[in-house]
């Protein structure tokens, strides 16, 4: 509860600005008060400060057929899995060994997953059912997928844990890998309280959202069921796609709005483009998921695999100066569908300036070269570094200010700095639009009743934002959300 007098000045405040508001965005439902969306803290799995050593016991025969014939099969391996760090250390056995990816299959530093349930009913390390180990093998800063997942988590939106770890197979360094947090049952549980048991779909490449016929097998290779597999259940979101391709101009708000968990998804497009993540679902439809919350049957959006990012380009595309406007890919339904929109896309735009605007003020950048730090000793003798693009150890130290050339265009904080500079240029306002969805609006000034408590997006209490959307409470029960611009 806000206490009295930070919520009269919270109030007073509000109606002080709503005197010199450009407009005023309205979004009146927002059933995830229900089950707050948390972030769990780091633990041992996912150490901030160190790298921890993780090593990996194969058989020879083993790891041979693991690496040859069996490169592009998802068939686990048996071995054993042994964590060191200056606190802890743990070993497993029998857990399940496999290299992951799609073409990074083919990198001479490769990625892997483990999995420490796969022969062992209930094994877990640290809560985790599963690890993924990424190589970032065209990436010579290393720090990429880390910063992507940064910003998201900086931004109260759902992303994996991660942490810097050294490799190691048979004694073997294989060198430093980010660790990155599964994505399944037990990310989940830990981030929906009692809302976990719903439908989790990843979304591969070709997942376009766009609607391909009634029939589930249709839908199967591009949209993975990974929760609740024996019910093969695809109906919903058959149906979903469906309506986000059919349903009319006039009556597809008030469905998107049913349907899909709107904002969180606006502000991760924001994201999206702000770091340049054209492997995602905007520019070529891929890297995903979509969950589907048991308590309001809603769609909830969640970003993974960021490594194609801040500058990282196959397409000789500028994605740093690129129009946040017309940023995506044709054929995008749910982005193409929300922006034409005015409401929406100012709201769309609203996230951007806001994000843009905090990156401009935060210590991301001394924060860049504090990971550097971290990892830098363990890179030098990381001989697998360079056996992809050539990247050399000076590289690395020049990877966040410069670009190396070929495939890395910027470097990592050379494309944020061009990008904030040219994103405040694209921000487009369109004046004020009232909600679209014109049958959930409630009256917004009511001199009957006061405002109680202000939540914000994730159902945490906090105090007034301008240019942030937020939950109200008001004295007589009734609920809505604010989205005010200075």
């Amino acid at each position: 509860m806000v206490c009295s007098k930070v919520l009269s000045n919270s109030v007073s405040y509000i109606r002080v600005i709503q005197k010199f508001l450009l407009f005023t965005l309205i979004i009146t439902s927002f059933n995830l008060l229900g089950q707050s969306i948390v972030h769990p803290s780091n633990n041992e799995a996912f150490l901030q400060n160190e790298l921890a050593e993780i090593h990996i016991s194969i058989s020879k025969n083993n790891l041979n057929v693991l690496l040859g014939d069996s490169l592009y099969s998802n068939y686990h391996f048996p071995a054993t899995f042994t964590y060191y760090s200056s606190t802890h250390n743990e070993s497993i056995q029998n857990i399940g060994f496999r290299v992951r990816g799609n073409t990074s299959r083919d990198a001479y530093k490769k990625s892997f997953k483990i999995s420490f349930n796969e022969y062992t009913q209930g094994e877990k390390f640290k809560g985790l059912e599963k690890m993924n180990l990424i190589g970032q093998h065209n990436d010579p800063s290393l720090l990429r997928s880390w910063m992507s997942l940064t910003i998201l988590t900086n931004n109260n939106l759902i992303s994996p844990r991660s942490s810097f770890v050294k490799l190691y197979i048979n004694d073997e360094y294989k060198g430093v890998y980010l660790n990155i947090e599964h994505i399944d049952d037990e990310f989940l549980q830990s981030r929906f309280i009692n809302d976990d048991y719903g439908n989790l779909f990843k979304c591969n490449w070709g997942a376009d959202l766009n609607y391909i016929g009634f029939n589930q097998s249709y839908y199967y290779n591009l949209y993975e069921l990974k929760t609740n597999e024996p019910n093969n259940d695809y109906l919903e979101l058959i149906q979903f796609i469906h309506s986000l391709n059919t349903i009319s101009h006039e009556d597809f708000p008030c469905f998107i709005e049913e349907h899909f968990e709107v904002d969180l998804y606006l502000k991760t497009l924001a994201i999206e483009m702000i770091i340049g993540h054209w492997d995602g679902y905007a520019y070529n439809k891929n890297n995903y998921y979509l969950y589907q919350i048991p308590s309001n049957s809603k769609f909830i959006f969640i970003e993974y695999d960021m490594d194609n990012t801040f500058g990282i380009d196959w397409f000789d595309i500028d994605w740093a100066n690129r129009d946040f406007n017309s940023w995506h890919n044709n054929d995008r339904p749910l982005v193409e569908r929300l922006l034409s929109y005015p409401y929406y896309k100012n709201i769309f735009n609203s996230y951007l300036n806001q994000i843009l605007n905090e990156l401009n003020t935060t210590e991301w950048y001394s924060n860049l070269y504090q990971k550097q730090d971290l990892i830098s000793n363990a890179l030098q003798s990381d001989t697998y570094y360079s056996m992809d693009y050539g990247f050399q150890y000076y590289d690395f130290l020049d990877a966040i200010d410069n670009n190396y050339g070929e495939h890395v265009d910027k470097g990592l904080a050379e494309y944020l700095i061009e990008r904030i500079n040219s994103g405040f240029n694209q921000i487009q306002i369109l004046g004020k639009h009232s909600h679209p969805c014109v049958n959930s609006l409630n009256e917004l000034d009511n001199p009957e009743k006061d405002i109680v408590r202000i939540l914000d997006i994730t159902g945490r209490e906090t105090n007034f934002k301008p240019n942030v959307p937020l939950i109200y409470i008001f004295s007589d029960g009734s609920v809505e959300k604010k989205f005010i611009l200075e």
